[in-house]
């Protein structure tokens, strides 16, 4: 139903509200009880002078009737709507039920926003756990020392006639692994401990520069005006950079930065991209650089209502992520582990080979997908080749043409019958 058609639904949930009379309310607006019946049940449209009586007698105004004051209830509504791909809603009455029960759309709003940001943390902590090498560690010495006190006592339990001297050796040894135990143990409480108070919680160098750049939005003001001559400010103030190896990571991610905007300063490339569509090899064409330096540089093009949302990935050879920049509609995961449909990696078996792919990330947001693997430095006959690849990702409208379907990593993708799938999702799947 339209939601020009639902004002009689409002005119009537607000002269409830308010106590007051049908007959009184049709008196105050010159008109008939029946007449302002059929209104109220939207049988007869209304509009001009006797919407704004009608308005004026219900203390409010003729746009929140006619428009509803929902519209943002009314959109997040939909969205929750299409989150929930294996459950049939009546979406054309989502308009009639945000007008007659306000109160159940907003907490199913609320009930929405929660189970999404559930979500976010549930990638966040998939991503921390899977991914801490700390943790990695540390669960790789309690394992092993919990399997060697189990053998030795196993031995003690089934062999009970044994040499006294071999039996001390065998006390011995679940007395040692047994130390090793609890000392893992107490460090991995103090590794959990030590993430829960800092303030950055950062386990490598790569995610505190990750954090760096999330925190600004991938722009940096700074370098944009100053060039790399704001670097030694940049790597003193930021608090992700506490670590010797953090600070040495950030100064090459930086100066690499610093490098673009030189070699395509923001104002004439930010026009430059918008008369070419944001399409990166037009982008290359045009200002004389690789596809790789126009990837980074639209990445770090500040958000603008006017300018489609841009992200960008990039992995190495072994696939493990290195830099990543998502855009909204498309989480990406921290580190390695990525889904393996991504064109980032199809790219990676034919280097120097640019590909261009429409694709739907699990969220249901439609993207360009731009990618290329190039080699790195100076290419020698007597050393292995160091390939990176790189994917930009510009958002599009929905297609006529069915996209490739993709999500973010297998263990919280909601898709069901994938061919690539590794591992089960941890989330509700969908088709």
């Amino acid at each position: 139903m339209p939601r020009t058609v639902l004002t009689g639904s409002r005119i009537r949930d607000r002269r409830l509200a308010m106590g007051l009379k049908q007959a009184d309310l049709a008196a105050q607006a010159g008109i008939s009880a029946s007449y302002l019946n059929l209104i109220e049940h939207n049988r007869r449209r209304i509009g001009g002078k006797l919407l704004v009586q009608i308005a004026a007698s219900l203390q409010t105004d003729a746009t929140t009737l006619s428009q509803g004051a929902d519209t943002a209830t009314l959109e997040a509504l939909e969205a929750v709507a299409e989150q929930g791909a294996d459950t049939h809603v009546e979406a054309d009455r989502a308009e009639e039920f945000v007008a007659r029960f306000p109160g159940w759309a907003a907490k199913l709003v609320e009930q929405g926003d929660r189970i999404e940001g559930l979500e976010q943390t549930l990638r966040g902590l998939n991503d921390r756990l899977t991914h801490d090498p700390v943790l990695s560690e540390k669960m790789h010495d309690v394992l092993g020392a919990v399997a060697a006190i189990r053998s030795t006592s196993s031995i003690l339990v089934e062999t009970p006639n044994i040499d006294a001297d071999w039996r001390a050796r065998f006390h011995a040894n679940i007395d040692t692994e047994s130390r090793r135990l609890a000392d893992t143990s107490a460090a991995m409480a103090a590794h959990f401990d030590r993430l829960t108070r800092d303030d950055t919680g950062f386990t490598t160098p790569l995610e505190a520069v990750a954090a760096f750049f999330e925190l600004r939005g991938f722009h940096i003001d700074e370098i944009e005006q100053h060039g790399e001559g704001a670097i030694d400010g940049l790597l003193d103030a930021a608090a992700e950079f506490k670590s010797r190896s953090a600070r040495r990571m950030a100064r090459i991610v930086l100066s690499l930065y610093a490098e673009d905007a030189k070699a395509l300063p923001l104002e004439p490339f930010t026009r430059s991209a918008s008369a070419l569509g944001y399409d990166p090899a037009a982008l290359a064409a045009r200002h004389g650089v690789d596809m790789h330096t126009v990837f980074r540089r639209m990445a770090t093009l500040p958000r603008h209502p006017d300018r489609p949302e841009i992200g960008l990935v990039t992995c190495d050879a072994a696939g493990a992520i290195l830099l990543r920049k998502p855009p909204s509609g498309f989480s990406l995961p921290r580190f390695g582990a990525a889904c393996p449909l991504w064109p980032l990696f199809a790219a990676l078996r034919s280097p120097g080979m640019p590909m261009r792919q429409l694709i739907q990330s699990s969220e249901g947001s439609y993207f360009t997908a731009f990618s290329i693997a190039s080699p790195v430095g100076q290419s020698s006959f007597d050393a292995v080749p160091v390939i990176r690849a790189a994917m930009l990702l510009v958002a599009a409208d929905a297609p006529a043409e069915e996209p490739v379907l993709v999500g973010s990593t297998c263990r919280v993708c909601p898709r069901r019958n994938c061919a690539a799938r590794r591992e089960p999702s941890i989330l509700s799947q969908k088709g």
